[in-house]
């Protein structure tokens, strides 16, 4: 078309025909004046190029003294391939890269300051976030410094924090645990001011006390709220040592250490600023941000917060104080444990379980120890450990469906068997599932016909039974017994127990300790007695090591036990096991 007398034309193929031919030129590497050193890759460009796609590059380019000469731009801690995807999208305009690569195309060009590219590679990471990535996704983000991601990422974080807490990150972050003594008639406040206050709390225990973030994190700590809202650690309080002990909980109680020495880590406020134990304090270089709570329970919290820019886990459990005043705050004792060794062998001790619990359930699986549910003090428990004695590692395996814990496990068939215990709130489960090791995944099995805990499992020619327990209200223990059939999926009763206990040997009858030991006889149906032990025990450990039964700790109704004692079959007798040594 000629208007006016003039002639216009627009190819329409010039800029796509252009762009692609530069980009060949890029690769024969005609033409190119820039050289980029990418970790030992060598990458030519031509200057004009980069310089419109990155303003970095322009920065340096236009500061380069011998603009007629080849630029050497050098860059040690960037993925080759990474910067070859950006270099790819400045000729071409279109950005592709594998899922794997898309957070060092993100770093490469935060440092090339080509901001529309990380945009689209923190969209991209974002559509592809779920609760198993979430938390790996929210450190890159802190590590790059991108607001706009980490607002987005803890928002999906509070919606989902209950079904991000039971994910392997998310139990692989330090932790930090705190049990608060509340006053009589005093309730913890709601969760932003709670943690709040637990946050300042933590300022104050580093900024002023001296201690370190990994210090608070190595055992419980117990605080005290006052009635007036404050939440005050025990150092700050005076008063003798008391201690306290609870059959449920298996905890003991003491009067925290003394207050440190003013000249620890002091200087004046005149020149450091030191803030006053109620002051509200605020980081001058990393982060103090709550990210997400859940109150779990009527007087339990959990809590994602960084903490002096450290990612990490609050469990928060409130507790009535033993009496009003705060003069006897309590800490809390590291337990007491025990080890049995043979006299001429010196043991080392296994690696430690990624996840601390209790009342959790146990078994040997084609020579791997089991470790599933229980209590953390803080909840019940779906994560399920795998230990392996030839590497002295625990791996996590598939969850359990539902949280329990005060169960025990069995292996039937080569597959691994819970049924019953409690949930963590007071209710008693009458629900269970198979583990399948060649699948990594549990199944449902048929539901139990009385609901309840604390009750003795296993395997025995080929079925499965579960004896005795608690009741659903826990008033007292059960003698029914029932036996489940793998081949019908079907549970049917056997023959009750002669006396009542939650375990076949020893257990609780609902007023007192017991130490009584009953047998069964399948073939018979029937149940006898056997030689009593020595020491009344609930909770004990009950075990077997070759031909020869231990009975292991429990609690005789006035105190925990570290005493053990074995069977012998010949004699039918019990007696003490000496080789026990206390720590």
């Amino acid at each position: 078309m000629i208007p006016n007398g003039y002639l216009m034309f627009e190819d329409e193929n010039f800029i796509e025909s252009s762009v692609a031919k530069l980009n060949a030129l890029r690769k024969s590497g005609q033409f190119c004046d820039v050289r980029l050193q990418v970790c030992g890759h060598e990458m030519l460009a031509h200057r004009a190029v980069l310089a419109c796609c990155s303003p970095y590059l322009f920065e340096i380019f236009n500061t380069d003294s011998d603009c007629h000469g080849v630029s050497h731009v050098k860059f040690d801690d960037l993925n080759p391939e990474a910067v070859e995807v950006l270099l790819n999208y400045a000729y071409t305009a279109q950005l592709k890269a594998d899922k794997e690569l898309v957070k060092d195309v993100y770093s490469a060009a935060k440092r090339l300051k080509m901001e529309r590219v990380k945009q689209v590679c923190g969209d991209y990471l974002l559509s592809k976030m779920d609760v198993q990535s979430c938390i790996s996704y929210r450190n890159f983000a802190s590590s790059m410094g991108d607001s706009r991601l980490l607002n987005k990422i803890d928002g999906y974080i509070q919606e989902h924090l209950v079904q991000i807490s039971e994910q392997e990150e998310f139990l692989k972050l330090p932790r930090l645990k705190l049990e608060i003594m509340l006053e009589d008639n005093v309730g913890l406040p709601s969760n932003g001011k709670l943690y709040t206050k637990v946050i300042n709390w933590v300022q104050r225990s580093i900024w002023e006390n001296g201690d370190s973030l990994e210090d608070l994190m190595e055992e419980v700590q117990t605080l005290y709220y006052s009635a007036d809202h404050k939440l005050l650690d025990g150092n700050l309080l005076d008063g003798q040592a008391e201690v306290y002990g609870s059959e449920d909980d298996h905890i003991q109680f003491v009067q925290k250490k003394p207050p440190r020495e003013n000249d620890h880590k002091q200087i004046s406020s005149s020149s450091t600023g030191c803030l006053s134990p109620n002051a509200t304090v605020q980081s001058p270089k990393h982060e103090w941000k709550i990210i997400a709570s859940e109150k779990t329970s009527s007087n339990t919290y959990l809590c994602l917060a960084v903490l002096d820019g450290v990612l990490c886990v609050i469990f928060l459990h409130g507790r009535n104080s033993p009496q009003s005043s705060p003069s006897s705050t309590p800490r809390l004792l590291k337990s007491l444990s025990f080890e049995l060794q043979p006299s001429n062998v010196v043991e080392k001790p296994m690696s430690p379980m990624q996840y601390a619990r209790s009342g959790l359930g146990t078994a040997e699986l084609h020579g791997k120890l089991i470790a599933a549910g229980g209590y953390n003090r803080e909840e019940c428990l779906r994560t399920v450990e795998c230990y392996d004695p030839q590497s002295d590692t625990w791996t996590f395996i598939a969850p359990m469906r539902t949280p329990r814990a005060r169960f025990q496990m069995a292996v039937l068939m080569g597959q691994l068997y819970v049924v019953g215990g409690s949930n963590g709130h007071s209710d008693d489960l009458s629900c269970g599932e198979m583990y399948e090791p060649e699948i990594d995944d549990w199944t449902p099995v048929p539901e139990l016909r009385t609901n309840r805990c604390n009750a003795g499992v296993c395997a025995l020619n080929g079925k499965l039974y579960i004896v005795g327990g608690s009741d659903p209200y826990g008033q007292k223990g059960l003698k029914n017994c029932d036996v489940f059939d793998p081949v019908t999926k079907s549970w049917t009763s056997c023959a009750p127990l002669n006396i009542r206990k939650l375990f076949v040997g020893g257990g609780f009858d609902g007023t007192h300790a017991v130490n009584c030991v009953e047998m069964y006889d399948p073939a018979r149906n029937e149940w006898r007695m056997m030689g009593s032990m020595t020491t009344a025990r609930s909770n004990a450990g009950i075990t077997t090591v070759g031909n020869t039964i231990y009975a292991v700790g429990g609690f005789d109704g006035n105190d925990f036990l570290n005493t053990l004692e074995v069977y012998n079959p010949e004699t039918n007798e019990w007696s003490p096991y000496t080789k026990i040594y206390k720590f």
